[in-house]
């Protein structure tokens, strides 16, 4: 078999690192049983009475290719460490790329951008996308001009990246990650590292090695609402802009072409201008009450006449952690998704020859399970503005729980910390969680759910990792504030 994760690896490696495994490995996915991965044969394995290639051995495995995973991996590799990325779609960026979630809400605190954020911002200048608007703070990008940029930096950087590629099960020795296994192309196959970050965004890998995880909130165990997002495209935005901006004098949005966002959200503190049209198609039968609850729409910049449509909002009823829920969210969001379509070319001025260009290939999930750490970030850390010695970012974005809770914001100039204690447990030494699915409450994550959060996270778990691996220290016991300055995204201003 043709090897398609090409990383340079001597045998007697290979069997260094398979001894850890031959006498006995703890396969572990919430139950209590025991399985072993038995013995080991040159670039194979035995898992599941079947033997199995080895795809590769690296220092850092990093599962998940959104936007905490990918900058894991470039920041692991850029501080001299063996990077293998395991990405179940064919381009990195997740949510930002495959879920037409964009543009980055803005994090509201200052001086937030870590170096890498700060990088891809400049990549896209690069590639002649402006991300400021000079008004709302968000960064403004183009879907396609990202993966590009996420493919360029590893590449640079030296990762090596498995598409297409599904995280299925991992092997655990004691309380050390040794194996992921994963659905490739050709079948199933092993990586086996040293350390592993779950990027994920479901926690996935944590769940599977026994790690204690929370979904939903506490009070209900509803998750936040999916979303189903899609782009459309044949849009007169200017026309657009002169009905909503100068006809309507909504004001909500400050920018100007091409920067430019529709929204209403009903039943929210603030009121929008577009609430009663999408009102009259509830009256008028063409839209539903859940499909006029909630709509949005930005410009893309590069893609004229093109809008990322933020909506439909599926119900709560549908769980982003119950895969019967969620495959049924996908058909109801995809019908929600034409009536809404349909609703604004029949009636909203700009809209008149649009069509669904692009459907997300993923729902949006604002959050599922959550891992339970060493540190448990919780509400009052966003209103104490919490700082952390061992902080690996800061971040403002008001607390957004969509059906539960939506809070006011800091005062300016305000922010709380993320703690490095937030992305470890006391249970797998050599994890390290990076993304949505850190240690913290509903609520507290329905603040730092936001990419550019996300991307800062996974950026600091990146050189945690490479920084524990040269200086034999677990993963779960680095101290984030022993690491160098020089060397860290972050440092903390508590």
């Amino acid at each position: 078999m043709e090897r398609s994760f090409s990383i340079p690896i001597s045998r007697r490696d290979l069997f260094k690192l398979a001894g850890l495994t031959a006498a006995g490995v703890v396969l572990s996915g919430g139950s209590s049983h025991v399985n072993a991965a038995e013995n080991t044969s040159g670039d194979t394995i035995k898992y599941a009475d079947k033997k199995i290639p080895v795809l590769g051995l690296v220092d850092v495995c990093i599962c998940g290719g959104g936007p905490a995973g990918t900058a894991a991996a470039v920041n692991a590799a850029r501080n001299g460490v063996s990077v293998g990325l395991i990405e179940r779609g064919i381009a990195l960026g997740g949510l930002g790329v495959l879920g037409c979630v964009y543009p980055f809400m803005d994090t509201h605190a200052p001086d937030s951008d870590t170096p890498y954020l700060a990088e891809v911002k400049e990549r896209l200048r690069g590639y002649g996308i402006e991300p400021f608007d000079g008004v709302t703070g968000q960064t403004w990008h183009n879907p396609e001009t990202l993966a590009l940029i996420h493919d360029e930096m590893c590449a640079e950087a030296g990762v090596n990246i498995l598409y297409q590629a599904v995280l299925v099960d991992a092997l655990k020795s004691g309380n050390k990650i040794t194996t992921a296994i994963v659905q490739t192309i050709a079948g199933l196959a092993a990586v086996k590292a040293k350390t592993f970050i779950d990027a994920t965004g479901d926690a996935y890998l944590s769940r599977m090695v026994g790690v204690d995880y929370e979904r939903g909130y506490e009070k209900t165990g509803n998750n936040q609402p999916l979303s189903f997002r899609f782009e459309m495209g044949g849009i007169d935005t200017e026309r657009l802009y002169q009905y909503v901006a100068i006809d309507l004098k909504e004001d909500w949005c400050k920018s100007k072409l091409p920067y430019f966002e529709i929204a209403e959200a009903m039943h929210r503190k603030q009121r929008y201008k577009l609430e009663e049209f999408m009102a009259r198609g509830v009256e008028s039968g063409e839209l539903t009450q859940d499909e006029a609850e909630y709509m949005q729409a930005y410009t893309i910049i590069g893609k004229n006449g093109v809008m990322s449509m933020n909506c439909p909002e599926i119900p709560v009823k549908f769980s982003a952690t119950d895969p019967i829920s969620y495959s049924k969210a996908v058909t109801f969001g995809r019908k929600m998704m034409r009536n809404i379509a349909r609703y604004l070319i029949n009636h909203l001025p700009g809209f008149e020859n649009a069509f669904i260009s692009r459907e997300a290939v993923m729902l949006g999930a604002r959050e599922s399970w959550r891992v339970k750490g060493k540190y448990y970030m919780v509400e009052d850390d966003y209103h104490n503005q919490s700082r952390f010695p061992d902080a690996v970012c800061r971040t403002a974005w008001f607390i957004d729980a969509h059906g539960e809770k939506v809070s006011e914001k800091l005062p300016a100039g305000g922010f709380y910390e993320i703690p490095y204690r937030a992305l470890v447990t006391d249970k797998i030494s050599n994890l390290i969680v990076a993304g949505r699915c850190i240690s913290a409450s509903f609520i507290l994550q329905a603040s730092m759910r936001i990419q550019p959060t996300c991307i800062s996270i996974g950026e600091a778990a990146g050189i945690a990792a490479a920084y524990g691996l040269q200086n034999r220290i677990d993963a779960n016991e680095i101290d984030w504030a022993n690491i160098p300055a020089y060397k860290r995204s972050y440092v903390s201003q508590g």
